[in-house]
């Protein structure tokens, strides 16, 4: 029980944390309007600055699956878009920047290290790390965020190919993100009182007589 404690947090605190890893995303979102050569180099900064300050805090390589995932994609991402700076993924950034997540996600998921544990870790002391009912909870999380990914990947290339307004596509964007965001927030809680309430009728059924009659 205790260690579904600690897996919890205020939604304002999963915010935050979730936040800080996205940043480099939120770059080349913003930078893109502008050019997507330089926000690609711009966010592939920000995600090896950010890598490299975990590093030197000790957060374990393993726990930073989503920030190695980030400057992978933005290495390849800016070599891309000065040596074919006309190329159609130009048009489809917002997509294939989905699309990889998803990927990161799902694989993630797949390889029994779900993304989120990074995230997790820095607000949940070292010994809950390898606590099953911790793993789980993450792997959930991480599930949740990984369908997210894919589809809003997803609505976001039907946006493109159908020349959806703009506020569809912002409209989509909330949508995929603060759905998993507020389920992050939520879910460690309610697997903490569906527990606490098992565990409470456990120790509240007493053998004999009195427990037959109920």
């Amino acid at each position: 029980m205790s260690s579904l404690v600690r897996v919890q947090a205020p939604v304002e605190e999963i915010g935050v944390s979730y936040l800080r890893g996205f940043i480099p995303w939120i770059v080349f979102a913003v930078a893109g309007s502008w050019d997507w050569r330089w926000a690609a180099v711009a966010a592939l900064l920000t995600g090896a600055a950010l890598l490299l300050q975990d590093r030197r805090a000790g957060i374990p390589a393993d726990a930073q699956v989503l920030e190695v995932s980030t400057v992978v994609y933005f290495a390849g991402l800016a070599v891309l878009a000065f040596a074919f700076p006309q190329s159609p993924l130009k048009t489809y950034d917002d997509v294939a920047s989905f699309g990889w997540l998803a990927l990161t996600a799902w694989g993630s998921l797949a390889g029994g290290r779900p993304f989120t544990l990074g995230i997790a870790r820095r607000r949940t002391p070292p010994e809950y790390w390898e606590r099953p009912e911790f793993l789980r909870i993450n792997a959930i999380i991480t599930a949740a965020w990984a369908s997210s990914f894919t589809l809003l990947g997803l609505a976001l290339a039907v946006c493109v190919l159908t020349g959806a307004p703009v506020w569809l596509t912002i409209a989509c964007h909330v949508v995929g993100l603060a759905a998993p965001m507020v389920f992050t927030a939520r879910y460690p809680a309610r697997v903490q009182a569906r527990l606490a309430a098992v565990a409470g009728s456990a120790s509240a059924s007493p053998s004999g007589p009195v427990s037959a009659s109920a």
